[in-house]
């Protein structure tokens, strides 16, 4: 059977109780032998919070994590590979004749699967392998920010 303890306080309010069993009233009022508020004293060795720190923030709490150095950043262009504007292409455009005209302009295009359409793609950037698979089959993709690179050959 489980028995429910009620707190200290409210147990020990009324006549003389102002301590509330710490002794001398000025013990209470600081953080006293809690060190500290919320996640003070928990160190690399607090031994002391260890429980409640693995409850409230996992394992990774502790311990190294890796450095990354300042100057790394990580890359965030957004990636579609052709089967999946394949799958389902009119969630990115519409068809226009016999073609699909598909707007990707923040996106890179890869070249992992198979194109059965015929599209006309307008992408960020694209890999040679993507725009290969596009032009074989009788589409297109338009750079609509070329790198710096694209400028210097044509």
């Amino acid at each position: 059977m489980i028995t429910h303890k009620r707190r200290k306080s409210s147990r020990m309010h009324g006549r003389k109780m102002g301590s509330h069993g710490r002794g001398a009233r000025k013990k209470g009022k600081g953080s006293g032998h809690r060190g500290g508020f919320g996640m003070a004293g928990t160190g690399k060795r607090a031994d002391q919070k260890k429980t409640l720190v693995l409850k409230l923030y996992g394992h990774e709490y502790f311990g190294k994590q890796g450095v990354t150095s300042k100057k790394t950043k990580r890359d965030k262009r957004d990636r579609i590979n052709l089967y999946q504007i394949q799958s389902n292409p009119k969630i990115f455009g519409k068809k226009v004749g016999d073609k699909w005209e598909i707007n990707l302009e923040n996106h890179k295009i890869l070249a992992e699967g198979e194109v059965r359409e015929k599209m006309i793609i307008r992408a960020k950037e694209a890999s040679e392998s993507a725009i290969q698979k596009i032009r074989k089959i009788g589409g297109d993709i338009i750079l609509v920010h070329p790198k710096k690179d694209d400028k210097i050959k044509k």
